[in-house]
């Protein structure tokens, strides 16, 4: 049974999750970036009911009462069974946009489960490949409509309780801005030499060269120390970098903070859609440079032909589930500003076959083709073969799976996560035939400029540390 509750509008996702941040488990998605389309809803949790984790073919589901169930398999067809048997105890109203479900994350390396990849990157920080809570509860946010609701899904009596007490509190402070730490102690190292960085962009064209790809996504990890709050942290980002796939988790194994500006799947209707980011410019210094580097880039040929690539791939992944004739190219190609980046972006849809499973959709096309290149499975094995460090949950996807059938994911860029007082973000770029090696090296630069922000304050130790050399 389904119950909503009005609740006040004017209080903000942020400040109505202060109270819930340091319980494990609770998890915020907010839209910075407010949108009819991308960016109408902020959801916010806590308290899972069921608690599921995957390491290769190794899964977990933890129950309420401390039961753990382990499994050998495809964790992608174990988490489609768990759906099915969940969905079918309830027949949810699909205007809603979440009615109980999962909030988490696939990561990357979720990808080697469904693909035959020889695996040589070191996983050094051996996190989950899946971390999905089950919810029976959610606050959300409505930005068009200007409405906030309260949602139960067969709440048990305590933990409703629980969840009115925290919302009836006041905010347990407001947010300061302060330093995360003395900065003169700390600097940003990378899992790549700037000169293996360059290097690995020639070999990547030279696999190019000889047919093996189209194109392929390289990247850099970041890391440095952070000994201040996660929650911070995403305030801080959230402030500077603004996205409408924003998210916040807090969990044992680490604190998850991203300002994505990409979605990769949205279901709701029977429809799916797919919008993959390609081509990146750091914006201008007043309205005259911006207005020349986002012609620049409109009109660039190599990031044009980047993104025409990656709208076939899509088109094919998203073609395995959906009716024939019914998949489109709604935007070929379109220009969005954020503010630190130009980026350009495209939408595929299509209607999906009636009995399609969001889990079955998630499978078929990930990873997300606009993070690893064409063809797809050539590209994830170069990518494992250059890149030093396994990617864990950088370019993987977070967002929901609600029971009545709706879903939407990000791609998970401009993401930190904070594991043992160390922060890590990752940053990459498309490598295509006429790549310079120097100029794909500044792109993840201005890429990352916005986490670097907000991990380093003082723009004199943000320079020395990041980007400016």
């Amino acid at each position: 049974m389904m119950e909503i509750e009005h609740f006040p509008y004017s209080r903000s996702p942020l400040d109505t999750f202060r109270n819930f941040k340091d319980f494990p488990y609770s998890a915020l998605l907010l839209s910075g970036i407010k949108n009819p389309l991308w960016g109408r809803y902020s959801f916010l949790t806590a308290f899972p009911y069921m608690i599921f984790k995957s390491k290769g073919r190794d899964t977990s589901l933890i129950e309420e009462d401390g039961k753990t169930i382990e499994r050998t398999g495809n964790p992608f067809h174990i988490l489609k069974e768990i759906y099915t048997a969940q969905k079918r105890k309830r027949t949810l109203p699909a205007s809603v946009p979440f009615t109980g479900g999962l909030i988490g994350y696939f990561a990357y390396d979720m990808g080697f489960t469904l693909e035959n990849i020889p695996e040589s990157a070191t996983d050094d920080l051996n996190l989950p490949d899946c971390i999905l809570p089950f919810y029976d509860w959610v606050l959300y946010w409505d930005y068009i409509d200007k409405q906030s609701f309260l949602v139960w899904i067969d709440t048990p009596r305590d933990r409703r309780k629980k969840v009115r007490k925290l919302l009836e509190e006041s905010p347990e402070y407001k947010y300061i801005e302060e330093p995360s730490f003395p900065h003169e102690s700390f600097q940003l190292k990378s899992n790549f030499e700037r000169e293996e960085y360059l290097s690995a962009v020639v070999k990547a064209k030279d696999y190019i060269r000889r047919g093996d790809i189209f194109q392929v996504n390289l990247s850099q990890r970041f890391s440095c120390s952070y000994l201040s709050s996660p929650f911070g942290l995403f305030e801080r980002l959230s402030r500077i970098n603004p996205a409408p796939f924003s998210v916040f988790f807090n969990y044992p194994e680490m604190a998850v903070i991203s300002s994505s500006p990409e979605r990769f799947l949205h279901l709701e209707g029977g429809k799916i859609h797919t919008r993959p980011i390609k081509g990146t410019r750091p914006r201008g210094k007043n309205e005259e440079e911006d207005k020349s580097i986002a012609e620049e880039l409109l009109n660039s040929p190599k990031d044009r032909a980047e993104l025409i690539m990656i709208i076939d791939l899509e088109r094919n992944d998203v073609g395995k589930f959906c009716y024939y004739g019914s998949v489109k190219v709604k935007e070929l190609i379109t220009l969005e500003a954020y503010p630190t980046v130009f980026h350009t972006v495209s939408t595929i849809e299509g209607r999906v076959v009636e009995g399609t499973t969001p889990i079955e959709c998630l499978k078929y096309c990930f990873p997300g083709g606009s993070i690893t290149g064409a063809p797809k499975v050539r590209s994830m094995e170069i990518i494992e073969e250059l890149e030093p460090t396994r990617r864990n949950i950088y370019t993987g996807a977070i967002g929901y799976i609600s029971w009545n059938g709706r879903m939407d994911l990000n791609i998970v860029i401009r993401t930190i996560i904070i594991k043992d007082r160390t922060a890590y973000f990752q940053v990459g770029g498309g490598i295509v035939a006429d790549s310079d090696p120097e100029l794909e090296y500044e792109e993840t630069l201005h890429k990352g400029r916005a986490l670097a922000e907000s991990l380093l304050s003082g723009s004199r130790e943000k320079e020395k540390a990041f980007g400016r050399r």
